[in-house]
Formats: C-alpha cells, sequence, structure tokens
C-alpha cells in the first residue's frame, strides 16, 4: 500500500514527490508550531525545486478546506453516529479534532498539492543534473 513511488506514499510520508528519499519538512513533527510549514528548498536526492513558483503553496489552502472537511465528519460520525453523544457534544468533538489535528491537515494539504503537480520519477538518478523546475 505505501510502496515507493505511489503518490500514497508521498502524501502520507511528506516525502519528496519526485524520488521519496527525504522528507520535505525540516523538522519531521507535524507538533513543532513554529517549524510546521518549514520545508527545505530543494530535495538533495534528486534536486527537486518545491517552491515551483512563487505562492506554489497558496493552492493548499482549498486541499486544506476539503481535508478538514473530511476530518470534521470522521469525528461527527465517531461521535455522534457510533459513540452516541448530543449533538453538542458531537459539535464539540468536530472542534476539538479541527484544533488538535491542525499541524497534520497543514501537511497533508502540502504534500497532496505538490502531489498534483510532481510524479515518481524512478530513473531521478539520471535525470538529477538536468536543470528542471521540477
Amino acid at each position: 500500500m505505501l510502496e515507493k513511488g505511489t503518490k500514497l506514499n508521498s502524501i502520507l510520508t511528506g516525502s519528496c514527490p519526485k524520488c521519496q528519499e527525504e522528507s520535505m519538512y525540516k523538522d519531521k513533527n507535524p507538533y513543532n508550531f513554529g517549524k510546521v510549514a518549514d520545508m527545505h528548498e530543494t530535495c538533495s536526492h534528486c534536486n527537486l525545486r518545491y517552491q515551483i513558483e512563487p505562492s506554489f503553496f497558496y493552492g493548499a489552502m482549498y486541499v486544506s478546506y476539503a481535508v478538514g472537511i473530511a476530518f470534521g465528519v470522521a469525528a461527527f460520525i465517531i461521535s455522534f453516529v457510533f459513540i452516541g453523544t448530543s449533538l453538542k457534544i458531537a459539535f464539540g468533538a468536530i472542534i476539538g479534532t479541527l484544533i488538535l489535528f491542525l499541524p497534520i491537515i497543514i501537511r497533508l494539504s502540502r504534500n497532496i498539492w505538490i502531489n498534483f503537480f510532481v510524479d515518481y520519477d524512478e530513473d531521478w538518478k539520471e535525470h538529477k543534473h538536468e536543470k528542471r523546475a521540477n
């Protein structure tokens, strides 16, 4: 399921979408709040520039909305349907879930966004020294 070369592997691990050899983030811990969005400029293995264009990750805000909705719906279903809480408690569970998982939602959104534009290249070692935007 999380085989190297799949987009799901890159999205869930936060690894470079082109070579999947290293993390895109300077600090792997998303709960280090001051550094949740700090990324390396390029991959040290394949030289992929993560910031493909200025303000590239602004598009991840749209993805974060969808990911946040998914987390909120999951919290509602777990609390209201499975546990059987009241609507007020279920609403609190949604808010608590979104606050608790905010750093993960931010990173997942960035990972999904960059994987829309960059594909895995199994021959990245041969293309390493080429001057390319991605």
